[in-house]
């Protein structure tokens, strides 16, 4: 059985992105960007939400494109509309059911991509084995919460941790049930 892994930045105080889906203050590159590059060679599969897909439309992606070309990318939503030919998936009903099945199908780590509302939906329905944060020593005040409106306790089990220079940390914790 393969892990969902939550590996996404984060700011001391908790937010995913600022307000209004700015992202400015989290890194681009350097080593933690690096290390997170080389993280992704090991996942088989990327589930995010619709609104994080739609995110990478200001970047350049276009609809139905695959964000992750390494691996088979799932949309999980109700009300995204792409191409017939779209190179990502979707799934839009019972997703606990779809990721149980994933995770006994997957040949890899499922890296779980986002965002907040998802991750918190996810969480409270014990989809997700592992976090791994790239905490990033900044506070941003408000936006988007690691995991949106979800607010119950998560216990996790410290797996590793690696500072950078620049006051940035790499943590990676299990959760435990």
């Amino acid at each position: 059985m393969q892990p969902v892994i939550y590996d996404v930045a984060v700011s001391i105080d908790g937010f995913i992105s600022a307000a209004n889906n700015d992202v400015s203050q989290f890194p681009f590159e350097g080593e933690i960007v690096d290390d997170y590059r080389q993280r992704l060679t090991g996942y088989s599969h990327c589930l995010m939400g619709r609104k994080t897909y739609e995110f990478g439309y200001a970047y350049g992606l276009k609809p139905g494109d695959n964000p992750y070309p390494g691996m088979v990318s799932i949309v999980c939503s109700k009300t995204i509309n792409l191409p017939q030919d779209a190179d990502v998936k979707t799934v839009c009903a019972d997703l606990s059911g779809f990721v149980n099945k994933l995770k006994k199908q997957a040949t890899g780590p499922i890296y779980l991509c986002g965002g907040g509302d998802l991750a918190g939906w996810m969480a409270k329905n014990a989809l997700i084995d592992q976090l791994a944060i790239k905490r990033a020593p900044i506070l941003l005040g408000n936006g988007i919460p690691v995991f949106g409106r979800y607010s119950d306790t998560i216990r996790l089990s410290h797996i590793s941790s690696k500072p950078y220079q620049n006051g940035q940390v790499f943590q990676r914790y299990s959760i435990t049930r």
